[in-house]
């Protein structure tokens, strides 16, 4: 599993799939978090919004990603 690091309390879910590499621009993880194909904790987030603490992770194409400080 890999991870990233946060400096913040948070980081919004859209801006966490584009410092892990998993999509390439905001545009695209807005689409890929509309459309249900984004798991937070293990459960389907629609939310590009939602915070993510250090202790979350989420999955996208397979991917897990874990958020640490």
């Amino acid at each position: 599993m890999d991870s990233i690091k946060i400096k913040d309390d948070f980081i919004k879910l859209g801006q966490a799939l584009k410092l892990a590499g998993l999509v390439n621009e905001g545009v695209e993880a807005k689409y890929a978090v509309m459309d249900g194909k984004v798991k937070v904790n293990g459960e389907i987030c629609t939310q590009r919004g939602k915070k993510l603490i250090p202790g979350d992770e989420f999955n996208y194409r397979g991917q897990t990603i874990k958020v640490t400080k």
